[in-house]
């Protein structure tokens, strides 16, 4: 009986360790290519013109421009396939002040599609709709040597929308001139309607042993986006490469990929790659000396993939556009959701920054502590390390503000406890760094511990707080605390419930001069499809997990900057530090650029990852200073000091394997 019991117990430990070496480094075939990925693959086999879509019903309805998008053809008798393709797209253009233009394409629901399309929620600011121009009429006008005519909106002073009906078209341009961002001048766009499956038809995706159910098919969607007067595009964070966006097609390009924005958990990631990261900011920012600055925001959470593409890339492609501007064209491509983009006038870089975060919030002000150094390891080992490390940085002289803990100051990796064994009295922990004006943070990652015994577990079960996996059971995967479960942190139910927990009452052994880290939350699943979680998982109202996860740490990080708030009765700004980003992520705390190494290239890459956090919004972030993983040479870490006494969030951090590398150990 023993023998049996222990050998499914041997087996489950060693898929644990065989995963955990499958992500202690960055493996390129551990994670998907572009050919790899069939909706990228689709997208980028499209060629210049294939779509034919033309706008027609052009109107205002509630302050708003609507029209919808139906194929330039239809047959009186077509197939059953091109049935599936002629139903028509609802359109919607919204101006708002400071001349930002809103454009949201979806199916119509009068069609009655399978399921509703996924839309982010709580993201954009609430009182963003406050600022919305109620529309009273429309202009019409035949440009240049178009055959049919045009609409033209007011959006600023000096600035118009123009929706092009035939073939469709999006842009902004100066009055009565030069344009400033377009979509669909090159006729990429394609919108995957979703369908009944047919007989016979395959749906299910495969990669490494993993399958992915897609059991309403195909939904993706794409568009090309042209930014005039451009020199340079910068953003689409978050990624270990140039501060300016290089050409990933073209003449001359060869074997490249797209800029991947899908949060994965990364270890020890190469430098100069467009391979995505932890975050994902689905905002790009182009500046040229001609024009000035605009930028494009596509607000949506399932995985994209975008092109930028090299001069001459359409040279057979047989399309005129303006000949008197340069520009930078990009392709945009997205597994799921709906079109819901944002265009951004500038006219310079301040400007776009404000219009970008009038819509989805500024920085959160930070508490001054959190400005100063923070140390970290994993893990300091009890509380006499603690002490020790504490007492040594008054004994050199050297100013720190924060002491941190990582995963192993818990009880068997189930947050919100203690190792009573390691750390019998934490709060007096705690209390003595605080009568030095010192504060602690502690770690708090999304996977809930599988066991009955745990509260958080035995609760979040009861309420079926979880995240289910496609059979519609409570989903299960591996992470750091072996068995796991991920809460449903789409749900606000879920979220006002998990900021409770930050309570003193309900974190037992936290004082209010204890803050929170974040890590693991893209989300990471150990033995999951590209060590994260599978897309078919089932959220809120059966909202796939592909069509919102890059947003699941955003909600997360929300959820507890929202339990430090209530925590403080709102009167002491919260610290919570995130490991993955989404747009609005600068709302609730700071953002650090994950797993580096001790190597000089990743001390360069930090400077240009760090200034793209902060030109999308994100301020108040940094880089591990000396490399997580790796042993530093003295002079790399005097540098990696002296820079990162400049990053906006300064802390140094090091992997359990490390040499100890507390300043005062180097001499």
């Amino acid at each position: 009986m023993k023998t049996q019991m222990r050998n499914p117990t041997l087996l489950l430990l060693l898929l644990l360790s065989s995963q955990l070496c499958s992500v202690l480094s960055w493996k390129k075939d551990e994670f998907r290519n572009c050919n790899q990925t069939p909706f990228c693959k689709r997208a980028r086999a499209r060629k210049p013109s294939s779509s034919s879509l033309i706008a027609q019903d052009v109107a205002i309805f509630d302050g708003e421009l609507t029209a919808k998008l139906f194929p330039e053809k239809t047959q009186e008798n077509p197939d059953e396939q091109d049935q599936d393709r002629i139903k028509a797209l609802v359109l919607t253009l919204s101006v708002y002040q400071d001349g930002i233009l809103r454009l949201k394409i979806d199916e119509d629901p009068k069609l009655d599609p399978p399921k509703k399309r996924f839309e982010v929620p709580d993201v954009i600011l609430p009182e963003f709709s406050n600022k919305k121009l109620w529309l009273q009429k429309l202009s019409t006008e035949t440009i240049g040597g178009d055959a049919g005519t045009s609409t033209i909106v007011y959006l600023l002073d000096g600035y118009e929308a123009v929706l092009r009906h035939d073939p469709f078209e999006v842009y902004v341009r100066e009055k009565g001139g030069n344009r400033v961002i377009s979509l669909n001048s090159h006729g990429l766009f394609e919108f995957e309607q979703l369908r009944v499956k047919r007989d016979g038809e395959e749906w299910e995706e495969r990669f490494k042993g993993h399958t992915d159910r897609r059991p309403y098919g195909p939904q993706s969607i794409s568009f090309d986006v042209s930014f005039y007067g451009a020199d340079h595009v910068y953003g689409i964070p978050e990624r270990a490469t140039s501060f300016a966006l290089k050409p990933t097609r073209g003449p001359g390009i060869e074997d490249s990929e797209p800029y991947r924005l899908f949060n994965l958990d990364v270890f020890e990631y190469i430098h100069e790659s467009p391979f995505g990261l932890y975050g994902s900011i689905p905002l790009m920012i182009s500046h040229g000396k001609s024009r000035g600055t605009s930028g494009f925001f596509w607000l949506n959470a399932a995985e994209m993939q975008i092109d930028v593409l090299g001069s001459g890339w359409d040279a057979e492609s047989g399309i005129s556009l303006p000949s008197s501007q340069s520009r930078i064209d990009t392709l945009w491509m997205s597994e799921a959701g709906i079109v819901d983009a944002f265009f951004f006038v500038g006219p310079g870089p301040k400007d776009v920054v404000r219009q970008y975060t009038s819509v989805t919030g500024t920085p959160a002000m930070p508490q001054l502590f959190a400005l100063a150094y923070h140390q970290c390891r994993w893990n300091y080992r009890d509380e006499e390390d603690v002490e020790q490390v504490d007492s040594k940085f008054d004994e050199h002289d050297i100013p720190y503000d924060v002491l941190w803990l990582d995963i192993e100051h818990t009880d068997g990796k189930r947050y919100l406890t203690w190792d009573r064994m390691l750390f019998p009295h934490p709060e007096e922990m705690q209390r003595k760094l605080a009568a030095k004006g010192r504060h602690m943070v502690t770690i708090v990652d999304p996977h809930i511990k599988r066991d009955d015994s745990y509260f958080l577990h035995k609760e979040a079960t009861e309420k079926r707080y979880y995240v289910r996996d496609a059979t519609g059971k409570d989903y299960d995967g591996w992470c750091w605390s072996g068995s796991s479960s991920y809460l449903d942190v789409l749900r606000p139910e879920v979220r006002s419930w998990w900021a409770e927990k930050f309570s003193l009452e309900n974190y037992v052994g936290s004082t209010p001069s204890l803050y929170i880290w974040n890590d693991m939350n893209e989300p990471s699943v150990f033995n999951g499809p590209e060590v994260t979680m599978p897309r078919d998982a089932l959220h809120q109202e059966d909202a796939e997990h592909r069509e919102l996860h890059n947003a699941y740490g955003y909600y997360f990080h929300m959820a507890t900057a929202d339990g430090l708030v209530k925590r403080g009765d709102g009167r002491d700004r919260p610290f919570v530090l995130s490991r993955a980003v989404f747009a609005g992520s600068q709302r609730y705390g700071a953002i650090w650029t994950g797993d580096n190494t001790a190597e000089w290239d990743h001390l360069r890459v930090s400077v240009p990852m760090i200034l793209t956090l902060g030109l999308t919004g994100i301020s108040f972030s940094g880089a591990d200073v000396g490399g997580f993983f790796g042993n530093p040479e003295p002079e790399l870490l005097v540098r990696w000091y002296q820079l990162g006494a400049y990053y906006p969030f300064f802390r140094g951090h090091a992997h359990h394997d490390t040499k100890r590398r507390e300043p005062w150990l180097f001499g």
